[in-house]
């Protein structure tokens, strides 16, 4: 008990400059590689904190790590600091209104996410110098997990080879450990070419690239009927071929997201989509070309790890939400609907409760919600390095993930209070580890029983570069 004591009241007297980052970063939304503003920011404090700095990490330019502490365990907690397109939002307020200018906005609440990472590792630094512990601490700004995998290719490069644990959290509206439960997915640019020609002086020159485009979706299309009924697939068009009608086009690209529920199944899934591309292309004597963007694994668990985050969070309780946070969160929860709250409730496994807008319990660990579920380029460090992940109660209970309502309590005090309560718990587990060698020996031990069958294999295809210019405005 001494030891959470400790370092949660380092946690609460370091918090404020990290407050005010989590609010510097949500105020300068940036996609996905293209976090030089977020990433600057994160770099300063780091600095005025006595971290030693690493930039560049993988050769990814948004990417920094900062260490302290000097041999002994290395404890690596993870932030991230990208946002979402089209999520542009006003603060604090509970109705639709966009912020003029590019349109971005952290409806997935990673401003808060690196920071309150950060203050955990932070307050780590300062446990460890206080108690003469042996002992590394990493702070891992991580960026572009929105559809960019950058800690696959972070993995793939060896910036976590000598970590011993790995710690993480996402803003959510309960306090609970993560369940490792998201789908292995990649992303694909499938290029259709053909030939143009005058749509309707000499059609029959013509070989539409749109065509193979719309060709290769209904097939897709056709398919998941016969695919498992837990993957997805997604698509969008990159570039439908042009504007004018009466020009038949002669190039066409579709971007595909596939997942599947390990990287096995991934594959299998793939190939498939491949073959629809194929049958597309030859049904209209065009050719198409294909190009990997990026690709991510499913999570693995970690049951010591999981039962040390839920022994912190349940010493602790839940946040400290006060009656102005509860009286915006309603004021939020009217802008959605009963499915919207039901779903959250559900997703977290416990019975749905009406008038309650903020979490004021910690869900128990044996708790199974539905089965909704996404993907997280964490799932990759999870294959190589023990990792553990909570969810941090950061807004209220039924705001959809990716909205603008997630935007609008981005930098709210019941954001805040969410987010140093999580810093807390993951600053908590990485004492535990550092006080007892047994954690993580039991850690490494179950992540070395679940990769025996399947070891870890990189789902970026072998060459492939980070798209570090996906995200550009």
């Amino acid at each position: 008990m001494q030891n959470s004591e400790e370092i949660w009241r380092l946690v609460d007297e370091r918090q404020q400059p990290f407050i005010e980052l989590s609010d510097t970063v949500w105020g300068m939304p940036e996609l996905a590689y293209n976090e030089h503003r977020s990433v600057a920011e994160h770099k300063k404090v780091l600095d005025a904190q006595g971290f030693r700095i690493t930039e560049n990490v993988a050769g990814i330019p948004t990417a920094i790590m900062g260490e302290a502490g000097e041999d002994g365990p290395v404890i690596a907690i993870l932030g991230e600091y990208d946002a979402l397109p089209g999520l542009s939002q006003e603060a604090g307020v509970a109705e639709h209104r966009p912020i003029p200018g590019a349109g971005h906005g952290h409806g997935c609440g990673h401003n808060l996410l690196g920071s309150g990472a950060m203050l955990a590792a932070a307050a780590v630094k300062d446990y460890l110098a206080a108690n003469g512990l042996k002992g590394r601490v990493r702070y891992y700004g991580c960026p572009a997990e929105e559809g960019g995998a950058a800690k696959a290719f972070m993995v793939r490069e060896g910036a976590f080879k000598d970590v011993d644990i790995a710690i993480s959290w996402h803003p959510a509206p309960f306090a609970v450990v993560n369940e490792a439960n998201s789908l292995a997915n990649t992303r694909i640019d499938f290029t259709f070419t053909g030939r143009s020609s005058h749509a309707a002086a000499a059609p029959h020159l013509g070989r539409s690239a749109l065509d193979a485009v719309e060709l290769m979706n209904v097939g897709v299309n056709y398919m998941r009927e016969h695919m498992p009924s837990d993957a997805r697939i997604h698509y969008a068009y990159l570039d439908a071929g042009g504007i004018a009608p009466n020009v038949v086009q002669g190039k066409a690209t579709v971007r595909y997201l596939i997942r599947a529920t390990d990287l096995p199944g991934l594959r299998g899934l793939v190939e498939r989509v491949r073959k629809i591309a194929d049958g597309a292309a030859l049904m209209t004597e065009t050719t198409v070309d294909t190009k990997v963007v990026s690709a991510v694994s499913n999570l693995l668990g970690n049951a010591p790890l999981e039962r040390a985050m839920q022994n912190n969070l349940e010493r602790l309780g839940p946040p400290p939400f006060d009656d102005a946070d509860r009286a915006f969160a309603a004021e939020i929860q009217k802008t959605l609907t009963d499915a919207d709250i039901a779903a959250a409730f559900n997703r977290a496994g416990v019975p749905v409760r009406r008038g309650v807008p903020l979490a004021d319990e910690i869900i128990p660990l044996e708790a199974k919600g539905a089965q909704m579920v996404g993907s997280t380029d964490v799932g990759d460090v999870s294959w190589v390095v023990p990792t553990v992940q909570a969810r941090g109660a950061t807004y209220a209970i039924g705001t959809p993930g990716h909205s603008w309502q997630l935007t609008a309590q981005g930098k709210s005090p019941l954001a805040h209070k969410g987010m140093v309560h999580v810093a807390k718990v993951m600053a908590g587990v990485a004492v535990d580890a550092l006080r007892d060698p047994g954690l993580i020996k039991a850690a490494q031990a179950d992540l070395a029983a679940r990769t025996e069958v399947h070891p870890y294999v990189c789902p970026l295809p072998e060459g492939l570069s980070p798209p570090i210019h996906m995200g550009k405005n």
